[in-house]
């Protein structure tokens, strides 16, 4: 089984730039790191940054997760070789480009392009926050599959991960650590990232977050509300391009594996997405960019 230690960032293709970074400055909060060979970099902790931008084609690139060390790394291959998937070992050109010591890339069995990463970088200098938005980590990563069930399989067969809770047959919510989800599957008709979470230090950084973006006439597709699964107060945005932003807060940690039974929740249920009752119509997805439009590297 391969370990996942945590996620790692987003890859993101544009065809917008200055649009897609003044959003995630300007609008989200984030940090410009860096802007290199029409990429740029951007971050909200200790990462070098969780989201990049390459300009080409719309769409989601690679969503990444890192590994404990070499060995895991080399490990994970063969191991997903053995499981039938096609796995491209990295460049150093495209771990330079990640900010990674190495790394392997595969397709998940839905079209989702996985990359596995050893030696993220690491900032040790105070993150210059565009807007004051509360923002203290990278919190988790939704992917979209036509069957969550198959998708739960593959992750928690394959990978660490751990099913906390299943929305019936329209998502899965699994954990890699005691944060009670880092990773969800989300059930929609192409693959890509349904949204890129960030949590924040307050219930007040959310609502004040709602006010900012609704007085700058950002779409808000969901919230403010709270989940019943993980008990994080949420507001869901659209972002240039179908990229949906999250911001929670409050998010439930398991400690203790044994005692936690995954539950199942129907959505059709009053209060089954959102306890306070507020709408629930889905977010938007970015697609995952074709095999054609995504080059391994």
């Amino acid at each position: 089984m391969i370990e996942l230690k945590d996620i790692a960032y987003v890859r993101s293709g544009t065809a917008d730039m200055k649009t897609a970074v003044d959003f995630a400055t300007n609008i989200v909060g984030m940090e410009l790191v860096a802007e290199e060979s029409g990429t740029s970099y951007l971050r909200v902790d200790h990462r070098h940054h969780c989201l990049s931008f390459t300009e080409g084609r719309a769409g989601i690139l690679s969503s990444g997760f890192t590994l404990a060390d070499l060995d895991a790394l080399s490990e994970a291959e063969s191991e997903l070789e053995r499981a039938g998937l096609t796995v491209k070992r990295g460049s150093k050109e495209g771990a330079l480009k990640r900010y990674v010591t190495d790394y392997i890339a595969f397709d998940d069995p839905f079209g989702n392009r996985i990359d596995l990463v050893v030696g993220q970088t690491t900032s040790t200098t105070p993150v210059k926050f565009n807007r004051p938005a509360g923002i203290t980590e990278f919190g988790h990563i939704c992917l979209d599959a036509p069957d969550v069930n198959e998708a739960g399989e593959f992750w928690t067969g394959t990978f660490n991960a751990r099913v906390s809770d299943w929305i019936r047959d329209m998502a899965c919510l699994m954990r890699i650590d005691p944060v009670h989800h880092k990773l969800a599957v989300f059930r929609g008709d192409q693959p890509g990232l349904c949204h890129i979470n960030f949590q924040v230090e307050s219930i007040d950084d959310v609502m004040r977050s709602w006010h900012f973006l609704v007085e700058n006439g950002v779409e808000i597709e969901q919230g403010p509300g709270r989940h019943p699964q993980s008990t994080a107060v949420f507001l869901y945005f659209k972002g240039p391009e179908g990229l949906t932003y999250e911001y929670s807060y409050g998010v439930r940690r398991i400690e203790d594996d044994s005692a936690w039974t995954p539950r199942w929740f129907d959505p059709e249920q009053p209060g089954a997405i959102d306890m306070w009752l507020g709408p629930k119509a889905r977010v938007s997805t970015q697609y995952q960019l074709s095999v054609e439009d995504n080059p391994w590297d």
